[in-house]
């Protein structure tokens, strides 16, 4: 288990985390989403031991992380600029990491190999960006963490390879109980993906849930009350909803609200109204709508 409470880290006069809480779950896939610049590889960093949070606690099994040489056996980080062992072939790496890892699984680390079609023979400064990607993976599930953390994991890859990757996560997660931090931009895979989410902005987690119970809390919905003297309604007819975002389409209303369906149905039963379509919002819609607010321009984002 993963548990941040009050970090902060700054770089010179830059705050990149302020009082950040988060809590991975032991076997779970935590997908940490956020703008460039919010904050996300720091979190990875402090997690992956590189670098020292300026104040408050990280723990990863009630352990601390920085200069834990026992942790850092258990877990892996792959990082999304990869710039080392460009000199060794695949075979190479492989026999470097089974020297220093326990617990390496070369039947896996061949498997994986074999998957995604690479040569162990050749260097991986050869190997495209993408390719060095999948190696490196390969690599680090074959050293069996206990713990992945991965940055950008899918930036670049092919669907094919997207889904072997993602194939063996979930494999790991549910046959051995790897615990897996995934940053990354591509909200709608995660959404597949991820048992929980955090949404980090500005340094700081402003959202941090099960995905089930995410998608459970906030809804789009579709209202109408009809036109003309049929619409009459009372002034006070939204009170009792947490609408984050509303506009009208002619005689149909589009509210994005923070409420669960209980709520909505008894709302609905009270007012009445002609149409009422409540809809689940997607993971990037919950996050456009979370970090931007009911009064920004939501079109002029995802257009």
């Amino acid at each position: 288990m993963i548990v941040i409470n009050g970090l902060t880290k700054t770089f010179d006069d830059v705050t990149a985390l302020d009082d950040f809480h988060m809590t991975v779950k032991k076997g779970s896939i935590y997908g940490l989403v956020g703008t460039n610049g919010a904050g996300k590889t720091t979190v990875l960093k402090l997690l992956s031991g590189i670098i020292k949070a300026d104040a408050g606690i990280l723990l990863i099994d009630d352990e601390i992380v920085y200069e834990n040489p026992g942790i850092k056996e258990r877990l892996s980080f792959i990082p999304d600029d990869l710039q080392f062992f460009g000199g060794y072939t695949l075979k190479e790496l492989s026999i470097y990491f089974s020297d220093v890892y326990a617990g390496w699984n070369s039947a896996l680390f061949h498997e994986i190999v074999s998957a995604f079609g690479l040569d162990p023979r050749r260097k991986l400064s050869r190997f495209s960006k993408g390719m060095q990607k999948q190696a490196v993976f390969a690599v680090s599930l074959a050293t069996m963490p206990d713990f992945l953390i991965l940055d950008e994991p899918i930036d670049g890859l092919d669907p094919l390879v997207r889904k072997i990757v993602w194939k063996y996560i979930v494999d790991a997660s549910k046959s051995r109980q790897m615990t897996t931090l995934v940053s990354s931009h591509n909200l709608r895979e995660m959404e597949g993906i991820c048992d929980s989410v955090g949404i980090i902005d500005g340094g700081k987690m402003i959202l941090e849930k099960d995905l089930d119970e995410l998608r459970s809390d906030i809804h789009k919905v579709q209202i109408s009350f009809g036109s003309g003297e049929d619409a009459v309604r009372p002034a006070d007819i939204y009170d009792s909803l947490h609408i984050m975002h509303r506009e009208n389409r002619g005689a149909i209303e589009i509210l994005i609200v923070r409420n669960n369906r209980e709520t909505l149905d008894r709302w609905r039963d009270r007012y009445r109204p002609l149409l009422f379509d409540p809809i689940p919002l997607s993971l990037e819609e919950v996050f456009i709508y979370e970090l931007r607010g009911e009064d920004h321009a939501i079109n002029s984002i995802i257009s």
